[in-house]
């Protein structure tokens, strides 16, 4: 990279940084938002940046000051090693986030997890010493590999000394099972907040925050975590489902509770939004902060998202009926962008400069190209503009269509006007049935509309319930239905002439 490019390199981050302080700012005193404060939301760093780099490394936890706003967190979940240090990892089998197999070959154990037999390579069996040629790897196969094998094991007390961030997040997954191995999580809590300021401290241990409640500073919020709604809390016996309708108890030793985000915004198994529940409305009803944890760009989320991370983080914090306190996040940039930049636009007194929004073949994300239905979602979403690629058909008929390959665009494919296919080298260098080929009736009347999913080689597809839903347009009633709505404009576009 030659000098000019790291310096292009280098505004541009400053000036993202900058952008981000702005709308941090502007978030924290425009408008009033929805969350139990009326603060705006916590943006924790799970693990650092754990989303490119590996979870709970030195790299992590320093790119978050470099590519999130400056008040974002970070969290890192608390283990002891056999000489009761506590160590920064995002799993309790070390083989799935360290090199320790590679290091120590036989350690391999089996023990008891909360009434789970779990093999694998703990902490509990070696000391800080015996760790200190071991290195972090990415935890999720799916992620890039290029970073592992590069930071040691960080322990807390440099989470909380070295880094400068303007909070820090403990999470203790696990207190009884120290026990077995006459190990004190309690205790060693405790001495990590004589010495440093903790910000946050969450388990999902009735007990453990019981025993610490009124031990620590008042500045200190104790987060009572839910896994599982049908797991079992060791302390009580109940589930997590069963907790859930007793807030009251939870606030007793809790300021707030750390929950999945389904839990808020549930999903059906074929991945699309059910209403949201009233869990934020009754935990604020009972002083508690709610943070939703489980975000990731890289996950799997909701049709109703269009695969854009930042509208799922908006349905939490930013939909009119309430917000989250916080969220958790493998990639705390977009939360960031979430908050300062893309929250309460409609509220604010700022004058934010609004772009010119123009549709591309409708809402092409959520329906087939081009249909009734794309334009009115496009029209709903706020589109300033709408846009109809124009073909022919063989009448002589404008129509509204993204391709003039109807094989691409329709299912045709699969219907009596598959053959004969024609090849037209300027057009494409494969057989295809052309929109001049047909006319208006054979298409209206004979096939339907197909959405498009220009990354269906890496697997993603668009809103599979829609993928033939709408009605084909005319360019009249294209024009038809633009003439009334609240537009700045239209498009038309003529890609081919024949």
């Amino acid at each position: 990279m030659g000098r000019s490019s790291r310096a292009c390199s280098v505004l541009g981050s400053a000036l993202l940084l900058l952008l981000l302080s702005l709308g941090s700012a502007a978030a924290q005193k425009g408008s009033t938002w929805k969350t139990l404060s009326g603060k705006a939301p916590a943006i924790i760093a799970k693990g650092g940046f754990s989303g490119l780099f590996p979870d709970s490394s030195g790299n992590a936890y320093q790119f978050v000051g470099i590519a999130s706003s400056p008040d974002t967190a970070i969290s890192c979940d608390v283990w002891l090693t056999k000489d009761a240090v506590g160590i920064c990892l995002p799993n309790i089998n070390m083989d799935n986030c360290t090199t320790i197999s590679d290091q120590f070959p036989q350690g391999k154990k089996t023990y008891n997890v909360n009434g789970v037999s779990t093999a694998g390579w703990f902490s509990v069996d070696f000391t800080i010493t015996d760790l200190q040629n071991v290195t972090l790897k990415q935890s999720i196969l799916s992620r890039p590999y290029y970073f592992d094998g590069l930071w040691p094991i960080v322990p807390v007390d440099a989470v909380l000394s070295q880094f400068k961030v303007p909070a820090v997040w403990l999470n203790v997954p696990l207190d009884s099972f120290y026990s077995q191995f006459k190990l004190n999580m309690r205790s060693y809590i405790l001495s990590l907040t004589k010495q440093y300021i903790v910000d946050y401290i969450s388990s999902p241990e009735v007990n453990f925050l019981t025993s610490i409640s009124g031990r620590v500073s008042k500045k200190t919020k104790l987060v009572f975590r839910f896994l599982d709604e049908r797991s079992i809390e060791p302390s009580t016996n109940q589930t997590y489902g069963s907790m859930l309708k007793n807030l009251t108890f939870v606030k007793t030793f809790a300021s707030g509770i750390l929950v999945p985000k389904n839990y808020i915004w549930p999903v059906t198994p074929d991945n699309y939004l059910l209403s949201y529940t009233s869990v934020v409305d009754d935990a604020h009803k009972a002083g508690l902060e709610v943070y939703a944890a489980g975000f990731a760009n890289d996950f799997a989320i909701s049709y109703n998202y269009s695969y854009d991370p930042l509208t799922e983080y908006l349905s939490f914090i930013d939909n009119g009926a309430f917000s989250v306190d916080g969220v958790l996040s493998d990639f705390p940039i977009t939360p960031s962008e979430a908050v300062g930049c893309f929250s309460n636009l409609n509220d604010s007194k700022i004058d934010h400069a609004k772009p010119l929004v123009i549709s591309h073949n409708g809402a092409s994300g959520d329906y087939p190209d081009c249909t009734d239905q794309a334009y009115q979602k496009a029209v709903a979403d706020g589109a300033d503009v709408i846009d109809c690629p124009v073909q022919v058909t063989k009448d002589g008929i404008p129509i509204c269509m993204s391709s003039i390959d109807l094989m691409d665009v329709t299912t045709v494919a699969t219907s009596q006007f598959a053959t004969p296919a024609v090849t037209i080298t300027d057009l494409k260098p494969v057989p295809g049935v052309f929109s001049f080929n047909l006319t208006w009736d054979d298409i209206s009347k004979n096939l339907k509309p197909m959405i498009s999913n220009p990354l269906s080689k890496f697997q993603l597809y668009r809103n599979p319930r829609n993928k033939n839903a709408g009605s084909f347009m005319r360019l009249s009633d294209f024009l038809a239905f633009a003439k009334d709505k609240d537009l700045s404009g239209i498009m038309i576009t003529v890609e081919v002439r024949i």
